[in-house]
């Protein structure tokens, strides 16, 4: 099981958002049957195996073992991954696209951004698996609490000159056989989580 995957599919997306089906891939981080779902979730377990098959038909969920019982085979199922993220490549006519956004200041033209990252990191992971190789990426997440809103612009403003220095240091539009990397550098106001 992978710790997160990009859904692509429209139709998978789709069969994601049903409420029950994401309480089913919530409870299938671990392995479960249509029997013991239907006992956890409140419903018959012939609703339970149909919402199973739709999950299992989109990927979603997948078979890790059959227990015979009887006459019955009872299929026990997982969850691809612990958790999922839809990419705005499922809803490709209106995705977002960073070009149409005139403000680069702008909290939606970060969110496009943000949006593109998704799209860009699912295709990657994507395509890695179906060739069967790592994707090399780096990230950094952190925190900083400014004093006032002018240390936050000087902040950003020495953080652009940094990366820019950065950039110009090791871009090498010649090199032969190099290949293209896309960064992105954000700060936003934090948003504290309810728990």
């Amino acid at each position: 099981m992978h710790e997160v995957t990009v859904i692509e599919d429209p139709a998978a997306a789709e069969a994601s958002l049903d409420p029950m089906r994401s309480k089913l891939l919530a409870a299938l981080v671990e392995p479960g049957s249509a029997t013991s779902l239907a006992q956890k979730v409140g419903l018959a377990r012939q609703k339970v195996n149909y919402h199973l098959r739709t999950l299992e038909r989109h990927g979603l969920v997948q078979l890790v073992e059959e227990r015979k019982k009887g006459n019955v085979t009872e299929r026990v199922m997982q969850a691809t991954a612990a958790s999922f993220v839809i990419s705005p490549a499922a809803l490709s006519s209106v995705q977002p696209d960073p070009a149409r956004f005139a403000d680069r200041l702008s909290a939606r033209w970060l969110l496009a951004v943000a949006a593109q990252l998704v799209r860009d990191v699912g295709a990657l992971i994507s395509g890695a698996a179906a060739a069967q190789k790592r994707v090399a990426t780096f990230a950094i997440d952190g925190e900083v609490r400014f004093a006032s809103a002018a240390d936050r612009a000087a902040f950003a403003e020495e953080l652009a000159h940094c990366v820019t220095s950065l950039v110009s240091k090791y871009h090498d539009e010649s090199a032969e056989g190099g290949r293209d990397h896309r960064l992105v550098v954000a700060v936003h106001p934090a948003v504290k989580e309810e728990r």
